[in-house]
């Protein structure tokens, strides 16, 4: 297919990331933001009025859609699913920058203080000849995850107005507060009725992820004991000193900025307090069940034996387990992964077949009984000011989305 095979794509695109939609962790509603609300129903709107059926909201705020089957046979009914809230980067007077038939090698000006250059991200290098979509260097762009929502948006949309084109039914899941982890927790399976499912959510193209890491957060509360530090020798407990001889007991490669491929890893988040006291949070991450839990049991023996040195429990450790390796399901069963290698080897994308150093809304509507791998969306830079997409990537992830109906119908 061409570009302008979608002439609403772009616009689409644009249209929806210049809404501020950033989750709030902090919240305790659901959603947590009434942003993400409101733009769940202007999207509600849109797909009844592009002809989807049964378009409804949901007791967690995602809104479901359908599209009835115009084919007799029986074919496996197909979901697809984006979020649509964006992450802890300003969201705020999202101000998209175009840059036409870029060159692959030079710097773009975001503005007179941030500079998006190939010397920075090799990954412009690749998209000599696109048209990319930055930001103005003062926001984020949005693209995650708002480029898999105009995409499924428009792929919907086309069939719609193409009822040549033979399709099984279609199911449509458009939801909030994917980036701060809780957005699938009570995903409908049932209601949403689909066989497998595909999240769109993933980066460059060809991604195809059916593996996340296993993710926990964890959150250390220490108190600690304050005097005038005049007078301080084996009296003063620093808070401050504590959280950080904590954090040396770690081991030192088991960082993002150490790690690759399939290596986990201990991320500090943030670190706050006064010597009085103090708290740290982290994330845990691992790909390998097994090793998740020994690093989960490294940080709870740490704290453990911290408490014991000081005779009192000054540390308080709570640690949730946030969600796991969808790779532990989908192996089992690999229709959805096999159906998208094929659509993209047909369009002649080379489909990247790695583990997801993270994870996606698949990972947990996954462990509800929903098979749902990640696909490419087309965002590169993602959560901040360097943040860009192709609009032909995003064009070429409508046509895997086409293609993988197609196939369905062709068995």
């Amino acid at each position: 297919m061409s570009e302008t095979a979608y002439p609403k794509l772009v616009d689409r695109f644009v249209g929806y990331v210049k809404v501020n939609t950033r989750s709030n962790e902090d919240s305790e509603t659901i959603p947590s933001d009434p942003k993400e609300v409101a733009f769940l129903k202007d999207l509600a709107e849109e797909l009844t009025s592009i002809g989807l059926e049964n378009v409804r909201t949901m007791s967690d705020g995602y809104v479901f859609a359908e599209l009835a089957s115009n084919i007799d046979a029986t074919v496996p009914t197909i979901g697809f699913i984006s979020h649509v809230d964006t992450a802890d980067f300003n969201a705020e007077n999202i101000n998209p920058q175009f840059v036409e038939n870029y060159d692959g090698v030079s710097d773009i000006k975001l503005n007179d203080d941030f500079t998006l250059s190939p010397n920075d991200f090799a990954s412009l290098k690749k998209y000599a000849g696109h048209t990319l979509i930055t930001t103005d260097g003062t926001t984020l762009l949005g693209a995650d995850d708002k480029a898999g929502v105009a995409e499924i948006v428009t792929m919907a949309e086309h069939l719609v107005a193409h009822p040549e084109i033979k399709h099984g039914k279609l199911v449509f899941g458009f939801g909030p507060d994917e980036e701060i982890g809780i957005g699938a927790d009570n995903f409908h399976v049932a209601d949403f009725g689909a066989d497998f499912a595909y999240t769109v959510d993933g980066g460059p193209l060809g991604e195809l992820e059916w593996e996340t890491f296993s993710a926990a957060g964890a959150v250390i509360e220490i108190q600690g004991l304050n005097v005038h530090p005049g007078s301080a020798k084996d009296i003063m407990v620093n808070a401050l000193q504590v959280a950080m001889d904590l954090h040396a007991q770690l081991p030192e490669g088991a960082r993002p900025e150490k790690t690759e491929g399939r290596e986990g890893f201990f991320h500090l988040l943030s670190l706050e307090g006064t010597p009085e006291s103090a708290s740290m949070a982290y994330i845990i991450r691992d790909h390998e069940r097994a090793v998740f839990e020994e690093r989960k049991d490294l940080m709870a023996s740490i704290v453990d034996k911290m408490n014991k040195e000081f005779g009192v429990d000054r540390i308080k450790l709570t640690m949730k387990d946030q969600y796991y390796n969808m790779g532990e399901i989908l192996k089992d069963d690999m229709t959805s992964v096999n159906l998208a290698k094929q659509a993209m080897e047909e369009l002649n994308i080379k489909p990247i077949i790695e583990p997801i150093r993270g994870g996606t809304d698949g990972s947990k509507i996954t462990f509800l009984g929903l098979p749902t791998p990640n696909l490419f969306a087309g965002g590169e830079n993602m959560h901040g000011r360097f943040e860009y997409v192709s609009t032909k990537v995003m064009q070429q992830a409508v046509d895997t989305l086409l293609q993988i109906n197609a196939l369905n119908v062709r068995g």
